[in-house]
């Protein structure tokens, strides 16, 4: 068990109380910083950072702990409104032999990206893991720091391996101590939850006590088991329509970002801190109370085809909500359901070293355009062009755009159209990047890589991107702290919004794990700053 579960918790508490009320003071500008920040979408950051179910798993120790603290977990929902009472926290920091209180600030920035756990700055809050008991330990196994696990004894099975359990993600560990410190897949479970593993269609009931002393667990990430109806919305404490600060629950398949509707284009919300499930949005009007959302699952793909959701503030909440949950019921609406038609005629009409400019055709009914970008959000329009900035020499994009009405209704992708930017043309891209891998762990048939991108050049960077192909039939199953997409053998990464700024001689680390060969690792991919 964690020695010191209510001092987590208790800080846990001060930084939500103080990051209410930094953000109830500073309102009006966070809200209007949200709003320039329309084209990027905080949701691609994170994407591509884990699958649905993670075939691979983790083994790792398992501690436990009684409860959410108050008034919200480390995801920011309180314990009540959670879809189960079986909930995990994961680790914040993964930072061997370094057990001070906090090694990095919270968010975790892109500095300190090696030392990133799989909380993930509460991108992987929501989402469901299935545990697996595993080994008992005969000897010592209390975490202390710098100590190994199970020490003086050794792993032994008995007849409690292969429980197993569904649970959701709802805390973050960041206790010092070596489970939260030193094992990457460390998971802290419930307390209540431990006698309720089932093996053989039945609660394992009586192991622990006696028979836990932090055992061995094996998990993956999958998909909410049998889930059914749709998302929750609720406001938290102090929302208001000058903080209009919602929690989304009961979720398919986690969350990582949440839109909303301006009255002219999507926006991507902001995430509180790293409460992984709160998020701030805006009206569908300046000054209203109607709210339209839309929310983006782990994969970055929408929930429930891109359904969308609209509901007010309630009228108890006009001066601040007072409870730390509010409810509120909503009306919804399927993407394509009253949607203006797909813009069709799409066109590259203009490369350069560093961008690429398209049009296409209006849609009846459209009120504005959104473009993608290999199926990500990459910008908003009114009219019928748009030129996307930023891009490296020599490399090719896909791109669609859809169509959304006045309500937020969203088309069906238009045609697409493939577009590589020209050579090097100086001043866009700077050649000063190296990037080297290493092998973090193996198994027959997969394995956890590594990759750390240096800036060798003398300015500071706005954004990176790392390549290579395969040799055999190695594939990336989940990646983190990047936007990684396959094709084929080809391999193409890239920095997401909080680790795009390397400074000169600076560097950070994307992981992922793949399956196949890992003697197949290039040792120094390519690799291309901006």
């Amino acid at each position: 068990m964690i020695t010191a579960p209510l001092a987590r918790r208790t800080g846990r508490r001060l930084l939500v109380t103080a990051v209410f009320g930094v953000l109830l003071l500073a309102s009006s500008f966070l809200y209007g910083l949200s709003s320039a920040s329309a084209a990027a979408a905080p949701w691609a950051a994170s994407a591509d950072r884990a699958a649905s179910a993670d075939p691979s798993g983790h083994t790792g120790n398992a501690t436990h702990f009684d409860g959410l603290g108050s008034p919200y977990g480390g995801c920011g929902v309180p314990q009540a409104v959670l879809e189960s009472q079986d909930f995990v926290a994961l680790n914040v920091w993964n930072t061997p032999g370094r057990y001070t209180g906090q090694p990095t600030p919270r968010p975790i920035p892109s500095s300190d990206a090696d030392s990133m756990g799989l909380f993930d700055n509460g991108h992987n809050c929501g989402r469901w893991v299935r545990v697996t008991i595993g080994d008992y330990c005969t000897g010592t196994n209390d975490g202390a720091a710098g100590q190994a696990f199970c020490r003086n004894g050794s792993w032994t099975s008995d007849k409690y391996n292969g429980a197993t359990l569904d649970m959701v993600v709802a805390d973050s560990c960041g206790d010092t101590n070596a489970w939260c410190r030193d094992d990457p897949y460390h998971l802290d479970l419930a307390t209540h939850s431990l006698n309720t593993f089932q093996l053989g269609g039945r609660p394992v009931a009586d192991m622990y006590p006696d028979r836990w002393n932090n055992r061995h667990i094996s998990w993956s990430f999958v998909p909410a088991p049998g889930y059914s109806g749709d998302i929750s919305i609720g406001f938290v404490q102090n929302a208001a329509t000058w903080w209009p600060t919602i929690d989304v629950t009961h979720l398919p398949n986690g969350i990582h970002g949440v839109e909303y509707y301006d009255g002219s284009a999507w926006v991507p919300a902001g995430m509180v801190s790293d409460l992984g499930q709160q998020y701030t949005i805006g009206p569908n009007s300046s000054g209203g109370s109607s709210y339209t959302i839309r929310v983006r699952d782990a994969d970055g793909k929408l929930v429930q085809g891109g359904r969308t959701y609209t509901f007010a503030l309630p009228r108890s909440c006009s001066s601040g909500c007072t409870q730390p949950y509010t409810g509120v019921s909503y009306t919804t609406s399927d993407s394509g359901s009253g949607a203006p038609d797909a813009p069709t005629g799409l066109a590259v009409t203009a490369t350069t070293a560093t961008s690429v400019s398209l049009s296409w055709s209006a849609s009846s009914g459209a009120a504005g355009y959104g473009v993608y970008r290999n199926g990500q959000l990459v910008g908003n329009t009114t009219g019928t062009s748009f030129t996307d900035s930023g891009l490296a020499a020599s490399t090719s994009y896909t791109y669609t755009v859809k169509a959304h009405d006045s309500s937020g209704n969203t088309s069906a992708a238009s045609n697409g159209v493939s577009a590589t930017t020209q050579g090097s043309a100086g001043g866009g891209t700077d050649s000063g990047c190296a990037a080297t891998t290493k092998l973090v762990n193996s198994w027959p048939g997969g394995f956890t890589a590594e990759v750390t991108v240096t800036n060798t050049g003398t300015s500071t960077s706005t954004g990176w991107r790392v390549g290579w192909s395969w040799p055999g039939n190695q594939k990336v199953t989940t990646a983190w702290s990047t936007r990684l997409t396959q094709s084929g053998s080809s391999v193409a990464a890239s920095n997401v919004d909080y680790n795009s700024a390397i400074p000169p001689s600076g560097q950070t680390t994307f992981g992922f794990n793949g399956t196949g060969d890992s003697s197949g690792l290039p040792g120094n991919p390519v690799c291309t700053l901006n």
